[in-house]
């Protein structure tokens, strides 16, 4: 009998032992559970229990998946405000405001040691420039005389962009950019340029003609010189297109790219000139003097070129010569 008492009193103190335990882990899970709302971008609302504190647990655990154009507040990495609510907001829903006056998405606040920082989301709307094309066409195209103009007038395109703003004591101290959409393309300004052409016996000189020059000044020593070199066509030498002179040099040829120079008059007619820069040009650096110039003195040489664009990129440079005195 007293064997039977002893057994039911240690089956007591187990089963109270057992319980206080219980009791103390539930009172503990407890202390740790929180209560959070959650707001979705359509307006509904739930309530979950959680023990987590930051945001990208706390819809983990909830099995909530944010879209691309889904944003929340908190941040993901940040932890829970006092206040206990996640927002999720869709960047397409935010109200376009002007930049004079943004109206503002979120209500936290983060103060700091130097002044108050508010994050505002902001729409709007920005020009697109647009781009000038030059089309280039011949002076003259089946006997109509062509002139510069304007064919198509370009018009500014519009995008509209979100950005994510910071500001310190109203003052914008960053801007991040969310999202952006085009709203109107930009029209191309597109512009006919004259490219004055001449007609001559070859624009295109041949590779045998470096060839032909080079031997024919095989026994001659050159006298090497450095000379200041530019470029010309027949559109900047002060003549019409319907002038009888246009485009023929001085010695009464017809001035052709790649084989004519105009040279000081200390350099006779045919004058022959091997110029190493242009070793990869179409007539491989050789040139003859057809062509004098008002300001063309001995120290400088002037390359005929078939475009008024061609010269303006060759521009004026300082270039070693060799000149064969024929």
């Amino acid at each position: 009998m007293i064997k039977r008492k002893n057994a039911i009193l240690k089956i007591g103190i187990l089963c109270i032992i057992f319980f206080f335990a219980l009791s103390i882990v539930v009172f503990g899970d407890k202390i740790n559970l929180s209560t959070v709302k959650i707001q979705f971008a359509n307006g509904s609302e739930i309530n979950i229990f959680t023990t987590k504190s930051k945001v990208a647990d706390i819809l983990a655990d909830a099995n909530i998946i944010l879209l691309e154009t889904e944003t929340v507040s908190p941040d993901l990495e940040e932890n829970l405000n006092e206040d206990k609510k996640i927002v999720i907001s869709d960047i397409n829903n935010i109200v376009k405001v002007s930049d004079e006056e943004t109206q503002e998405i979120t209500n936290e606040t983060l103060k700091d040691d130097y002044g108050t920082i508010t994050e505002k989301i902001i729409t709007v709307e920005e020009e697109i420039p647009f781009e000038t094309i030059e089309k280039n066409v011949e002076s003259n195209v089946n006997g109509v005389k062509t002139t510069n103009k304007v064919l198509q007038e370009g018009v500014n395109g519009l995008k509209e962009i979100t950005y994510k703003c910071k500001y310190k004591n109203s003052v914008e101290i960053s801007r991040e950019e969310i999202s952006s959409k085009i709203i109107k393309e930009p029209v191309d300004r597109i512009v006919q340029i004259v490219v004055q052409t001449v007609t001559s016996r070859s624009t295109t000189i041949r590779t045998n003609t470096a060839g032909s020059l080079a031997s024919q000044v095989a026994n001659i020593t050159p006298v090497e010189k450095t000379m200041n070199v530019s470029a010309y066509t027949a559109s900047t030498c002060g003549k019409s297109p319907s002038s009888p002179g246009y485009g023929v040099t001085a010695s009464g040829a017809m001035a052709s790219a790649w084989y004519t120079v105009a040279a000081g008059s200390g350099y006779k007619m045919g004058t022959i000139i091997y110029i190493p820069y242009f070793e990869n040009a179409p007539n491989k650096g050789w040139f003859v003097v057809q062509d004098r110039g008002g300001a063309i003195s001995n120290s400088k040489l002037d390359i005929y070129m078939d475009t008024y664009n061609e010269c303006i990129e060759f521009g004026r440079r300082n270039l070693t010569c060799y000149v064969y005195e024929i």
